[in-house]
């Protein structure tokens, strides 16, 4: 039994001995350390100032402390959104992997046809839930194409999520998860914002999940900046909280924290937030989420016209003593507007005995209404009030392709612009519908009143001075006719689009000729 426990304590000890040098060797080394560090901190000098008192600071501290409070109020509503989603990449047509294009274009290898193939992309968005039983709003750009959706809770559990419904036109989407009693956010309302208050935008970006900035409302009523469809609602805020990659679809809150606009988009050049971030406000935000939610789709109602806004620079033109309303740009044939009546160059006053501001304002309004519905327009035409009903359509449900000729012609105006027809080839190429007249833009000349006016190459002019023009010479020589000294006024058709421009005429230097 001796020899037994004497040769436990053997091993016992052999077992303890390395923790046991280890711990003695790092405490050497600190004893060591602290040794050598007192004559080096009897040296450093100590701060002769003090921390400013509470009472000084008191306005700064208690701004702190409320946005701390608003920040743990609204971060557990926040999710991150993760997508798969699956894109047929047709190799026939020269489309291949990023991995693969350096090879060049092909449309066989080793002698057999290469067939569709799908590529998986993967995405980061944010969300924000709007109820308890895991509603939650984000961009549809987020979730478009999508085979599955999974949303990361600030408790850091991972749900799956469906996909409710989705709007491309206001880019906003609906997913739910199955879960009860999860925090969430409420509405705010939008219309009630003014530039120079606090917001706090909130999101995922690039990955770095649960992030909050702060800043104030820039700017409201921002207008669309899609080129590729001018139907898209504008009326964004604008903010300075910074807003990058992955914060789409996070909510902009206010002060109160309530969720007053989902985060959508920035202007940079670089890609990467530069001051200009914009979010949905939720006067679009909320009717769209109800209908998403109440039946998974959204259907818009469509006047078949194009607007503009009124402005000091083009109201004289159209009898206005004020720069309010919404001027027609365009109507469409067999559109509810051109069946109602109405005709490019009417100012929309009111919409339903409600005065209308601008395009925007009146362009979210119709968008907001069914299909179907009858509406009553207050309008002025050459100075005088009309009552318009018009009745609304499906946005969507019109083809605006076709063809046609033109005879040729060009010219070069006073007014620094190169003139020519529409041609088959140039119709082709702008994509112009088959029922738009006038002369296509070669050229503009810098610092010319095109240029000034913002014409650019590929702008149809359709009108000069309200009188229509179907070819090249047409518009020569309405803007030939302009007086000397005074203004024109173009409608001018570009990306889909048309609007009034206005041009101003340069100072005479006695040289200029022509028209």
């Amino acid at each position: 039994m001796t020899s037994w426990i004497e040769k436990w304590k053997t091993v016992v000890g052999r077992r303890l001995i390395v923790p046991i040098l280890t711990i003695a060797t790092v405490g050497s080394f600190v004893t060591y350390d602290f040794m050598k560090a007192m004559p080096a901190k009897a040296a450093v000098a100590a701060p002769t100032t003090s921390p400013l008192d509470d009472n000084n600071v008191g306005a700064l501290l208690s701004l702190d402390q409320a946005m701390e409070t608003l920040a743990a109020r609204v971060t557990p509503a926040i999710v991150n959104v993760t997508v798969t989603s699956r894109k047929k990449v047709d190799l026939t047509e020269g489309e291949l992997p990023e991995d693969m294009q350096q090879f060049g274009p092909f449309g066989q290898f080793f002698g057999h046809q290469m067939r569709p193939q799908q590529r998986v992309e993967h995405g980061l968005g944010s969300g924000v839930i709007i109820s308890p039983d895991g509603y939650i709003v984000t961009n549809n750009h987020v979730v478009d194409g999508s085979t599955d959706v999974r949303v990361t809770m600030s408790d850091r559990r991972i749900l799956p999520a469906k996909v409710v419904g989705t709007d491309p036109l206001t880019d906003l989407a609906v997913i739910k998860v199955d879960s009860h009693n999860l925090p969430n956010v409420p509405w705010g309302d939008s219309t009630k914002l003014r530039p120079g208050q606090t917001v706090l935008a909130f999101g995922n970006p690039f990955g770095f999940r649960f992030t909050v900035t702060r800043g104030i409302v820039s700017a409201l009523n921002r207008p669309n900046p899609y080129s590729d469809d001018p139907r898209k609602p504008g009326q964004f805020i604008q903010t300075d909280a910074a807003i990058n990659q992955g914060n789409s679809g996070g909510p902009l809150v206010n002060a109160r924290g309530e969720v007053v606009g989902i985060n959508t988009f920035l202007i940079s050049p670089s890609g990467s937030f530069s001051g200009m971030g914009f979010a949905i406000p939720t006067q679009i935000v909320r009717p769209t989420v109800e209908t998403l939610i109440r039946s998974g789709k959204v259907t818009h109602g469509y006047m078949g016209i194009g607007i503009s806004d009124v402005t000091p620079d083009n109201s004289k033109f159209f009898h206005m003593s004020n720069a309010v309303g919404a001027v027609v740009t365009q109507v469409e044939s067999d559109s509810p507007g051109a069946k109602a009546g109405l005709k490019v160059g009417d100012v929309i006053t009111k919409l339903d005995g409600h005065d209308v501001s601008d395009a925007g304002e009146l362009q979210v309004e119709v968008g907001q209404k069914s299909p179907g519905t009858t509406i009553h327009l207050q309008i002025m035409r050459d100075g005088k009030s009309e009552s318009v009903p018009v009745t609304l359509e499906a946005m969507g449900s019109r083809d605006r392709s076709g063809k046609e000729t033109a005879d040729a012609g060009h010219g070069k105006p006073r007014w620094g612009i190169g003139l020519a027809d529409l041609t088959p080839e140039v119709r082709e190429q702008l994509q112009a519908p088959a029922d738009l007249h006038g002369a296509v833009i070669q050229q503009v000349q810098p610092g010319s009143p095109a240029d000034n006016a913002g014409l650019q190459s590929g702008d149809v002019i359709v009108e000069v001075d309200r009188k229509p023009a179907q070819n090249a010479a047409d518009v020569q020589k309405a803007l030939s006719s302009v007086p000397r000294g005074q203004d024109a006024l173009v409608l001018v058709w570009s990306n889909g689009g048309n609007t009034f421009r206005v041009l101003h005429p340069a100072e005479s230097t006695g040289t200029e000729s022509g028209m």
